[in-house]
């Protein structure tokens, strides 16, 4: 008797696909492995190591053998620093019950989602979105609604838009500023307007804040700085960005008591604790100083403004000016619907195996006509990968 996927395979996991920046790392890892020399402005990775007093604090660690199981939601010294760091730059109010420390910020994400929505609940996502959001919205069995944005405005999120979006059954809003992919930011009074309003409906704000500390219009804003509200808001964190942490898998969560609580027993059925010496790596990137994040950050604004000013040289393609992140999310539709090239995800097909250019496509993102570009790499990276996509789109 033969047995198929919709047999063996539960139901939510139907539900969901691999992730688009995954597959697309896969695909170049094998170009790379063939000895092809690429490009990668595929995933978004810092080109930073990760700084030097955040390896030796792991380095002591597992010279001190802090290698055993630690309580689930984190050492106690380490939620007290990411509460104190998040209180000192964004006027916060967090207790230490209040946080979770997760194995990265995905994760808390998940949990988050996993303990908030059931099945028919919606939750509103602005497009573009990052690329998990809407997979883990549908494996919770939540229905995404999606929420258009207009390039014209830099893709920009309104309070208008949202409560015009919100219907009996929201449970949720997700805000991710700085946003992956188009590097687009909140505005501080309809971030307020947004967060007030939910907290009046009974509806959760789930903030994003991977990329709050590369936000580049010179003001850091959290949605959570509003307190009034606080009992709504929860706030996703990730090291990951803003310390260069990719691969230590270092997130974390702020909220309400019960549902902070929520995730730390669902975190207790699953991955239990985050890596003991990670835990205390991540202790030094967020209670010592936080230069390195400044001298990151400066960084990434000079290769955004250099891959900007590179692409405006092809001609046809237009993009946004990000204000956050380390994203560009060009719009490419100039080039689409020729032969081989009919939509983003061919294109960017072609672009990887002709032009050795790793890019992520705009499908994945929920829009049709582009394909995004991290400008985290190296400068050097910057020009010879513009070079290539420069002597492709002559021949499209």
């Amino acid at each position: 008797m033969s047995t198929t996927a919709t047999s063996v395979l539960t139901d939510r996991i139907g539900r969901i696909e691999v992730s688009a920046t995954m597959a697309v790392t896969a695909e170049a890892a094998k170009l790379r492995a063939q000895g092809h020399k690429l490009v990668n402005f595929g995933a978004g990775e810092p080109h930073f190591s990760t700084p030097q007093h955040i390896k030796d604090a792991a380095i002591r660690a597992i010279q001190d053998n802090f290698s055993r199981y630690t309580v689930v939601d984190g050492i106690p010294e380490l939620r007290k620093a990411i509460v104190e760091r998040h209180a000192a730059d964004f006027a916060t109010s967090y207790m230490q019950d209040e946080c979770v420390f997760t194995t990265g910020g995905k994760l808390a994400l998940f949990n988050a989602i996993q303990v908030l929505v059931d099945h028919g609940d919606e939750v509103i996502l602005p497009v573009p979105y990052w690329v998990s959001f809407k997979d883990i919205i549908q494996y919770a069995g939540g229905k995404v609604v999606y929420l258009p944005t207009d390039e014209k405005e830099n893709f920009r999120i309104t309070a208008d838009a949202i409560e015009a979006a919100i219907t009996p059954r929201t449970k949720a809003i997700i805000l991710n500023s700085p946003s992956n992919p188009a590097g687009s930011v909140v505005s501080k009074s309809d971030l307020e307007r947004i967060v007030r309003l939910a907290h009046e409906r009974n509806i959760f704000v789930l903030l994003d804040e991977c990329y709050i500390y590369l936000n580049y219009t010179g003001e850091l804003i959290s949605g959570a700085s509003f307190t009034e509200a606080k009992e709504h808001v929860i706030v996703l964190g990730s090291l990951s960005k803003t310390y260069a942490m990719t691969g230590w898998r270092a997130g974390y969560a702020l909220g309400p008591k019960l549902v902070i609580s929520a995730m730390s027993k669902l975190q207790s059925q699953s991955t239990s604790s985050t890596t003991s010496m990670v835990q205390k790596a991540s202790l030094a990137a967020v209670a010592d100083s936080q230069e390195c994040v400044a001298e990151m950050r400066a960084d990434y604004i000079k290769l955004r403004d250099r891959i900007l000013t590179r692409l405006a040289e092809i001609p046809g393609i237009t993009c946004t000016r990000p204000e956050g992140a380390f994203y560009v999310y060009p719009n490419v539709s100039a080039y689409l619907g020729r032969p081989g090239a009919k939509t983003a995800m061919e294109l960017a097909s072609r672009l990887l195996h002709e032009a050795h250019v790793v890019s992520v496509p705009g499908e994945a993102f929920g829009t049709n006509d582009h394909i995004r570009l991290t400008y985290a790499i190296a400068h050097a990276d910057v020009e010879e990968g513009v070079d290539r996509m420069k002597a492709f789109f002559a021949t499209l």
